[in-house]
């Protein structure tokens, strides 16, 4: 027989009744009836339930069993009696009589417990995540990832592209966020950076020739910590391609990601047909790049209705430039409760507030009330609710002012507003292209045009498009939105020295800075690059969305916590004075 088990936790069946069988695994639930022990014993597979009484040569010693201790068995396996079958368990039907005991790990007394659903704090979860990871929620979690990574794999090969690796240590490269530097010893005062992306290696893939490549790829990214975003590391699955289009990026990507959502998502509804949305429209219907489409919720532009309305506040603000007027529709939130509740979720939200209107049965047909109602008359509430398709009990919110301004906010109050009217429809994966994105930006107090998005992207127009308004200018740019998050980001890329030395001289990046910090790709775009782009898919962020969780460390094995430290194994750590010394630094106290 094996040295540790003949089979796992989760194999016996009523067919081995009879058979000795030898399991090793760990406590995890033990359970005294007056001298008989029974006992679950966990492995990575499953559990089986130990009987053990005064008959057992052993019984003495799997008294002193605690939990989570880590032990081998001899058993003889038994039939459960048909009342104690336990449907629950694939084990459920057998039970092991236990005849002989290695104890292969003892456990000191826990810091947090592996069976139950108690809950601890995160600090806890994280300094001692190696029993933490114990617990079954966990386990799941973790092989789903796995094997949704393999999913992504089999259908990447099945479209025809093959894995290659690139470095991990390279030069650093501006991508939107900080680099994680890393000093060189034989390069005194000079630096090394983790990648943030392969974004440039892979170009240079295209420019060698390889087509289709693909990488389930490290990236790291010095970041301020969120739920849905992990401070240090994430992994994404990139590709890149060549000879293609916008359009046959999406073809291409699709089919993965939607196979790998209907593999692994619980039988919830996979949305088939991915609208493109332009980044405007998103902007202006959502309030955001990454909408959540499961909620119906469309706002539109009401600015008309209430210029030179009696409504001073929204008729004075619209005089200014740039200012406009949008209406969030609510149907059957229709109630001064609802809509006082939404007034105060806008000044939790750091606004003034949101004015109102809803709509009920007056005694001369449709009534609108609220203060806004009153304020701008019957004719332009009736036209309101008519571009907004409303009726009695429906309400619509409005907020005013510069769109930078109220955006973000009008697109959490859609959020809100669809989750507590159960507009949102849940068991379903909802998504969305989103395009056009504008490749510059104003800095609104220095008027300074610099990149609103990633630098590479071929403008559409091409070199022409540079020549005009900047803020007008759009690119090969895109995202894949799914029930409110950010699940892809690719463009096809800006492959000709002329456009891109253009490109970065709108943005203040002269010739010369260019190459200094892209010297190897433009070099490379200089000897027959091809039309190329891609994407990167966050595969972090799909395994959360498909483990129905909130926040991205239950679903990365050994995550960094909110401050970027790993508590379980001490980093980040004070460098000895001998390493300081071999890399030429010294650490200058900050005040």
């Amino acid at each position: 027989m094996h040295a540790y088990r003949s089979m796992t936790c989760a194999d016996l069946t009523r067919t081995n009744v009879g058979q000795t069988v030898r399991l090793s695994g760990w406590v995890h639930r033990i359970r005294d009836h007056g001298g008989v022990l029974f006992i679950d014993l966990r492995d990575h597979y499953g559990i089986t339930q130990l009987i053990c009484d005064a008959d057992s040569p052993v019984f003495a010693e799997v008294e002193k069993l605690r939990a989570e201790w880590c032990i081998r068995i001899d058993g003889e396996v038994k039939a459960r009696d048909e009342s104690l079958v336990n449907p629950r368990l694939p084990t459920g039907e057998v039970e092991v009589f236990v005849l002989g005991l290695e104890v292969l790990g003892a456990a000191e007394e826990l810091p947090l417990m592996v069976f139950g659903d108690q809950e601890y704090p995160e600090e806890t979860r994280l300094r001692y995540r190696f029993l933490d990871l114990r617990r079954d929620a966990m386990q799941r979690n973790m092989t789903l990832r796995s094997d949704v990574v393999a999913s992504m794999r089999r259908r990447m090969w099945d479209q025809g592209f093959r894995e290659y690796q690139t470095p991990i240590i390279t030069a650093s490269s501006p991508e939107g966020a900080r680099d994680f530097l890393v000093p060189s010893r034989l390069h005194p005062g000079r630096f090394y950076a983790l990648p943030q992306a392969p974004q440039q290696f892979k170009q240079l893939m295209m420019v060698a020739g390889f087509d289709r490549y693909f990488q389930i790829a490290p990236c790291f990214r010095d970041e301020d910590p969120r739920a849905d975003r992990s401070p240090t590391d994430f992994y994404q699955l990139d590709m890149e391609m060549s000879f293609v289009t916008q359009q046959d990026v999406f073809d291409t990507i699709q089919p993965v990601l939607q196979g790998v959502f209907e593999e692994f998502g619980q039988g919830a509804k996979v949305d088939r047909q991915w609208p493109q949305i332009t980044y405007r429209d998103a902007a202006l219907w959502y309030g955001t790049d990454k909408p959540d489409l499961r909620n119906p919720i469309r706002m539109q532009d009401v600015s008309d209705h209430f210029r030179g309305s009696g409504f001073a506040i929204f008729a004075r603000l619209l005089e200014q430039e740039g200012t406009e007027v949008r209406a969030i529709p609510a149907p059957t939130g229709g109630s001064r409760k609802f809509c006082d509740r939404m007034n105060r979720f806008a000044q939790e939200q750091g606004l003034p507030g949101m004015g109102y209107i809803f709509w009920r049965d007056g005694e001369d047909g449709l009534d609108a009330a609220g203060p806004l109602a009153k304020n701008i008359g019957p004719e332009r509430t009736e036209a309101i609710r008519r571009q907004l398709g409303l009726g009695v009990g429906d309400a619509a919110f409005f907020l005013g002012g510069k769109p930078a301004v109220f955006e973000a906010v009008a697109g959490r109050a859609r959020n809100v507003i669809g989750e507590e009217l159960g507009l949102t429809e849940k068991d379903r994966f909802a998504f969305a292209w989103i395009v056009d994105f504008p490749i510059y930006q104003k800095d609104p107090e220095t008027g300074k045009i610099d990149f609103d998005h990633n630098p590479f992207s071929m403008p559409r127009g091409g070199l022409e498009a540079l020549e005009g308004d900047p803020l007008m200018v759009t690119g090969f740019q895109y995202d894949l939105a799914c029930n409110g998050y950010e699940l892809v980001s690719g463009a096809i890329r800006n492959h000709k020295p002329e456009i891109m030395f253009r490109a970065f001289e709108i943005a203040g990046y002269p010739r010369e800075e260019v190459l200094r910090r892209f010297g190897g790709m433009v070099n490379a775009f200089r000897f027959g690059a091809p039309p190329h782009g891609g994407c990167a898919a966050g595969i972090d962020r799909i395994v959360m969305l498909l483990a129905d969780e909130v926040n991205i460390r239950e679903v990365i094995m050994f995550p960094m916590n909110q401050r970027a430290e790993d508590l379980m194994m001490g980093a980040p750590s004070d460098p000895t004075n001998e390493q300081l010394r071999e890399l030429s630094l010294r650490i200058v106290p900050q005040d």
